[in-house]
Protein backbone atom coordinates (compact mmCIF):
# COMPACT_ATOMS: atom_id res chain seq x y z
CA UNK A 1 0.00 0.00 0.00
CA UNK A 2 3.12 2.31 1.12
CA UNK A 3 4.51 1.77 -2.07
CA UNK A 4 1.38 2.97 -4.48
CA UNK A 5 0.77 5.74 -1.83
CA UNK A 6 4.69 6.95 -3.04
CA UNK A 7 3.93 6.57 -6.62
CA UNK A 8 0.93 8.31 -6.64
CA UNK A 9 1.96 11.00 -5.05
CA UNK A 10 5.79 11.40 -7.20
CA UNK A 11 3.58 10.64 -10.43
CA UNK A 12 1.35 13.37 -9.59
CA UNK A 13 4.27 15.82 -9.05
CA UNK A 14 5.96 14.84 -11.96
CA UNK A 15 2.65 15.96 -14.02
CA UNK A 16 2.14 19.06 -11.68
CA UNK A 17 5.74 20.23 -12.63
CA UNK A 18 5.56 19.32 -16.23
CA UNK A 19 1.99 20.71 -16.58
CA UNK A 20 2.20 23.82 -14.83
CA UNK A 21 5.75 24.68 -16.41
CA UNK A 22 4.07 24.13 -20.17
CA UNK A 23 1.24 25.86 -18.93
CA UNK A 24 3.14 28.94 -17.38
CA UNK A 25 5.67 29.30 -20.49
CA UNK A 26 2.35 28.76 -22.81
CA UNK A 27 0.17 31.92 -20.81
CA UNK A 28 2.80 33.93 -20.39
CA UNK A 29 3.93 33.47 -24.11
CA UNK A 30 0.71 34.32 -25.06
CA UNK A 31 0.54 37.70 -22.90
CA UNK A 32 3.84 38.22 -24.09
CA UNK A 33 2.72 37.95 -27.74
CA UNK A 34 -0.52 40.62 -27.51
CA UNK A 35 2.17 43.57 -26.34
CA UNK A 36 -0.55 44.41 -24.19
CA UNK A 37 0.82 45.50 -20.46
CA UNK A 38 -2.40 45.42 -19.27
CA UNK A 39 -2.70 41.76 -20.25
CA UNK A 40 1.03 40.76 -19.30
CA UNK A 41 0.29 42.53 -15.80
CA UNK A 42 -2.87 40.20 -15.14
CA UNK A 43 -1.16 36.72 -16.33
CA UNK A 44 1.78 37.78 -14.63
CA UNK A 45 -0.13 38.02 -11.21
CA UNK A 46 -1.49 34.56 -12.30
CA UNK A 47 1.68 32.80 -13.13
CA UNK A 48 3.71 33.70 -10.08
CA UNK A 49 0.87 32.65 -7.38
CA UNK A 50 0.80 29.36 -9.45
CA UNK A 51 4.37 28.91 -9.47
CA UNK A 52 4.35 29.44 -5.52
CA UNK A 53 1.45 27.18 -4.82
CA UNK A 54 1.83 24.21 -8.04
CA UNK A 55 5.62 23.95 -8.87
CA UNK A 56 6.80 25.12 -5.36
CA UNK A 57 5.17 21.75 -3.45
CA UNK A 58 6.04 19.68 -6.26
CA UNK A 59 9.61 20.68 -6.33
CA UNK A 60 9.48 19.42 -2.51
CA UNK A 61 7.52 16.67 -2.81
CA UNK A 62 9.51 14.81 -5.74
CA UNK A 63 12.65 14.92 -3.97
CA UNK A 64 10.85 13.14 -0.72
CA UNK A 65 8.79 10.87 -2.64
CA UNK A 66 11.50 9.97 -4.82
CA UNK A 67 14.05 9.12 -2.33
CA UNK A 68 11.38 7.10 -0.63
CA UNK A 69 10.63 5.14 -3.63
CA UNK A 70 14.03 4.35 -4.05
CA UNK A 71 14.41 2.81 -0.43
CA UNK A 72 11.16 0.73 -0.64
CA UNK A 73 11.25 -0.43 -3.61
CA UNK A 74 15.86 -1.59 -3.23
CA UNK A 75 16.26 0.72 -6.16
CA UNK A 76 20.11 2.17 -5.57
CA UNK A 77 21.03 5.20 -5.42
CA UNK A 78 23.52 4.89 -7.72
CA UNK A 79 21.67 3.35 -10.48
CA UNK A 80 22.90 5.38 -13.60
CA UNK A 81 19.26 6.08 -14.11
CA UNK A 82 18.72 7.65 -10.54
CA UNK A 83 21.67 9.88 -10.57
CA UNK A 84 20.79 11.05 -14.11
CA UNK A 85 17.39 11.78 -12.55
CA UNK A 86 18.61 13.68 -9.53
CA UNK A 87 21.49 15.45 -11.78
CA UNK A 88 18.97 16.97 -14.14
CA UNK A 89 16.39 18.11 -11.33
CA UNK A 90 19.43 19.88 -9.69
CA UNK A 91 19.62 21.24 -13.00
CA UNK A 92 15.80 22.38 -13.32
CA UNK A 93 15.95 23.57 -10.15
CA UNK A 94 18.65 25.77 -10.89
CA UNK A 95 16.94 27.27 -13.61
CA UNK A 96 14.06 27.32 -11.78
CA UNK A 97 14.68 29.78 -8.93
CA UNK A 98 16.04 32.24 -11.35
CA UNK A 99 13.12 32.15 -13.33
CA UNK A 100 10.35 32.68 -10.80
CA UNK A 101 12.80 36.31 -10.07
CA UNK A 102 12.20 36.36 -13.51
CA UNK A 103 8.43 36.33 -13.33
CA UNK A 104 8.24 38.53 -10.51
CA UNK A 105 10.16 41.45 -12.65
CA UNK A 106 8.04 41.13 -15.46
CA UNK A 107 5.19 40.71 -13.59
CA UNK A 108 6.16 44.38 -11.94
CA UNK A 109 7.12 45.77 -15.18
CA UNK A 110 3.86 44.93 -16.78
CA UNK A 111 1.84 46.52 -13.90
CA UNK A 112 3.79 49.65 -13.97
CA UNK A 113 3.14 50.14 -17.71
CA UNK A 114 -0.62 49.46 -17.45
CA UNK A 115 -0.92 51.63 -14.46
CA UNK A 116 0.78 54.95 -16.40
CA UNK A 117 -0.10 53.92 -19.77
CA UNK A 118 3.42 53.56 -21.37
CA UNK A 119 5.06 50.85 -23.10
CA UNK A 120 6.58 48.15 -21.56
CA UNK A 121 10.14 48.98 -21.06
CA UNK A 122 13.52 47.16 -22.62
CA UNK A 123 14.11 46.10 -19.43
CA UNK A 124 10.91 43.81 -19.68
CA UNK A 125 12.05 42.28 -23.16
CA UNK A 126 15.09 41.48 -22.16
CA UNK A 127 14.32 39.66 -19.04
CA UNK A 128 11.53 37.89 -21.06
CA UNK A 129 13.59 36.54 -23.68
CA UNK A 130 15.82 35.14 -20.75
CA UNK A 131 12.87 34.11 -18.59
CA UNK A 132 12.45 31.87 -22.18
CA UNK A 133 15.75 30.77 -22.90
CA UNK A 134 16.05 29.50 -19.16
CA UNK A 135 12.48 27.86 -19.70
CA UNK A 136 13.68 25.49 -22.45
CA UNK A 137 16.32 23.70 -21.00
CA UNK A 138 14.32 23.46 -17.36
CA UNK A 139 11.57 21.87 -19.61
CA UNK A 140 13.54 19.09 -21.79
CA UNK A 141 15.00 18.09 -18.64
CA UNK A 142 12.08 17.54 -16.49
CA UNK A 143 10.59 15.45 -19.66
CA UNK A 144 14.01 13.59 -19.84
CA UNK A 145 13.73 12.89 -15.77
CA UNK A 146 9.68 11.69 -16.08
CA UNK A 147 11.21 9.53 -19.99
CA UNK A 148 14.08 8.26 -16.81
CA UNK A 149 11.02 7.33 -14.39
CA UNK A 150 9.42 5.73 -17.04
CA UNK A 151 11.84 3.10 -18.87
CA UNK A 152 14.74 3.03 -15.97
CA UNK A 153 17.40 2.84 -18.57
CA UNK A 154 20.46 0.39 -17.51
CA UNK A 155 22.93 3.49 -17.93
CA UNK A 156 25.86 4.32 -16.76
CA UNK A 157 26.92 7.45 -15.07
CA UNK A 158 30.42 7.77 -15.39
Amino acid sequence: MLYFVLKYLHIVGAAVLLGTGSGIAFFMLMAHLSGKPAVIAGVARIVVIADFIFTATAVVVQPITGALLVLHVGYSFWDGWVIWSIVLYILTGALWLPVVWMQVRLRDFAIEAAAKGKPLPAEYHRIFWLWFAFGIPAFTAVAVIMWLMIAKPQIAFF
